[in-house]
């Protein structure tokens, strides 16, 4: 989803019809997509991206992407083998309509280059729109299904030969032995480094998994490869998982297994990054009063996460200024190591961030607008607490696309003047705060879920009466909407960080843990657990150093 949303925004910027605020957004892109050429001789420029997934979740895209043509197997002239013969190949998936559309229009393209009138009228391409959206809303299985980026073949890599279901691949352990069998941890670490290598300047690697299950071994399998290699390159972590990740836990054991798993997943990958940013929706999902979302799909809450993800790194592809430089589109560039070290590294190191975002963002205009915009903000970041006044709370926020007075686009200057005002008149300030602001606003491509309600409109302004219709309105009725996003370190994350601690003590460490054979087959001793909880007993004293974390806590 997030690739898709910054391909949106290269076609926004190739296309003549599109707002002036899309063909100027003043953002590298080059930051993280490569130019590259296939073997037929054919311009690419495909996201700097390594994917690892469990087999089967690429749905009707081949692993080696779609630029690329897949390799026949090449047939062996030795005879090892004079018995019968017989091939089991899972059958790939139809293509759903959106992509067949795809299809369409590069072959439409394709024979406009060659003298080749393909034709459809537009009538019948809007008849097609929407016939893609109802058709996404219920049909997306695989994030395949509604992604229309490119991608080189290095880039997608699957989990083959595990021998278990995705339901069975649910603990750190699993996920640990699953990347160093096989040798498959050295083919996805030689995949990274395709990438890493042709790159002149390595501005830092942003980490994405979901670690309510094994992937999180597989992470930090990975990411302990990464460190090793690649000592100085910042790396920014995003720990993401679904709204209804544990819903469905029928046993004690079963609760006992996640309890510890989510403690021991999230101690290893935060020793292995510069800064972690937990990201998961509550269920039922409470993101904001103007969506309308569907917990029981990723497809939704992925929308959420990417359109937050893609606001709050807009900084780091924001192009450069001098000194004394303005620009009327953008302020406030920074890269992935200065805001980890603004965040992380300040007096108290803390390691941990709460990503919050308004979507769309109120507008800059009317009464009360202060607390508008910071009111408006509601957390991604699970199981933190409310209206936690720390004195040295350190935020990043990131405003892009604001609209001001008359439902026109607010300027840089206008926007840094309200954010500044709302910060002055807010009960509880940071000790600092960066700003960086961007007049592009989140472009709302055709795949994307309908997750917007009545009270948003077409450029996604906030309306004070409902549209009448549906309660939830897509693509088709929503082109752009106004962002604001926030990393803060607070001490607002402590709720998270003690129950962790408090669920590895009770579950793992004590004398009669009920936790302890579980942990021990998934490879940890008991001195290694103790280690683990002093990791995460650290990560706690750092925020309050009075903290007395119980053993008993749940």
């Amino acid at each position: 989803m997030c690739s898709m949303l910054k391909d949106e925004l290269l076609g926004l910027a190739e296309d003549p019809q599109s707002n002036e605020v899309f063909k100027s957004h003043h953002l590298d892109m080059d930051v993280l997509y490569r130019s590259g050429e296939t073997p037929q001789g054919i311009l690419t420029y495909t996201p700097r991206l390594v994917s690892v997934d469990f087999q089967g979740s690429l749905g009707s895209m081949s692993s080696r992407g779609t630029l690329y043509n897949d390799i026949p197997p090449v047939q062996s002239d030795v005879v090892t083998w004079t018995g019968n013969i017989s091939t089991h190949a899972t059958e790939r998936r139809t293509k759903n309509l959106f992509l067949q559309s795809l299809y369409e229009e590069e072959q439409k393209r394709l024979g406009m280059e060659n003298g080749v009138n393909g034709g459809k009228n537009d009538s019948e391409g809007e008849i097609q729109d929407k016939d893609i959206v109802e058709c996404l809303q219920d049909g997306v299985q695989n994030w395949t299904d509604f992604s229309k980026v490119h991608y080189h073949p290095r880039s997608l890599y699957e989990l083959t030969g595990l021998g278990m279901d995705i339901g069975e691949f649910e603990s750190y352990g699993i996920g640990r032995d699953a990347f160093s069998e096989a040798l498959r941890g050295e083919e996805i670490n030689e995949r990274l480094r395709f990438f890493m290598e042709e790159c002149d300047h390595i501005q830092g690697i942003q980490f994405m998994v979901d670690d309510s299950g094994g992937f999180s071994g597989v992470a930090a399998e990975f990411l302990e490869n990464i460190v090793d290699e690649y000592t100085n390159v910042p790396m920014l972590l995003y720990t993401v998982r679904s709204p209804g990740s544990y819903i469905n836990l029928t046993s004690r054991k079963q609760t006992i297994s996640h309890s510890l798993h989510d403690a021991i997943s999230f101690a290893k990958l935060s020793s292995l990054c510069k800064l972690i940013v937990p990201i998961g929706l509550p269920s039922p999902s409470k993101t904001s009063r103007f969506l309308s979302i569907k917990d029981e799909k990723p497809y939704y809450s992925s929308a959420i996460y990417a359109s937050a993800l893609h606001s709050i790194s807009l900084p780091f592809r924001m192009e450069p200024l001098g000194p004394s430089a303005e620009s009327l589109y953008i302020s406030g560039a920074v890269d992935i190591n200065g805001v980890i070290q603004m965040l992380a590294g300040q007096a108290r190191h803390n390691s941990v961030a709460i990503l919050d975002v308004a979507m769309p963002a109120p507008p800059l205009s009317g009464e009360q607008v202060e607390q508008s915009l910071l009111g408006n903000l509601q957390t991604l970041t699970p199981g933190t607490a409310d209206n936690v006044e720390d004195l040295q709370a350190v935020e990043s926020m990131t405003v892009h696309g604001a609209i001001g007075s008359g439902g026109q686009q607010a300027s840089v200057s206008e926007v840094k003047d309200r954010v500044q005002d709302a910060y002055e008149n807010a009960l509880a300030r940071p000790m600092f705060s960066h700003l960086s602001v961007a007049r592009c606003p989140l472009p709302i491509p055709l795949p994307f879920p309908s997750i917007f309600g009545n009270l948003v409109s077409q450029n996604g302004e906030l309306l004070s009466s409902p549209i009448s219709g549906s309660r939830s309105r897509g693509s088709l009725d929503v082109h752009s909407i106004p962002m604001a996003a926030r990393l803060r370190s607070s001490a607002a994350v402590l709720p998270f960080l003690e129950k962790r601690l408090g669920n590895l003590r009770r579950f793992g460490i004590e004398r009669v843990a009920l936790g302890t054979e579980i942990v021990r087959s998934w490879g940890f001793g008991q001195e290694e657990v103790e280690d683990i909880g002093e990791t995460l007993s650290k990560m706690v004293t750092t925020l309050d150093p009075r903290s007395q974390v119980s053993s008993d806590s749940d």
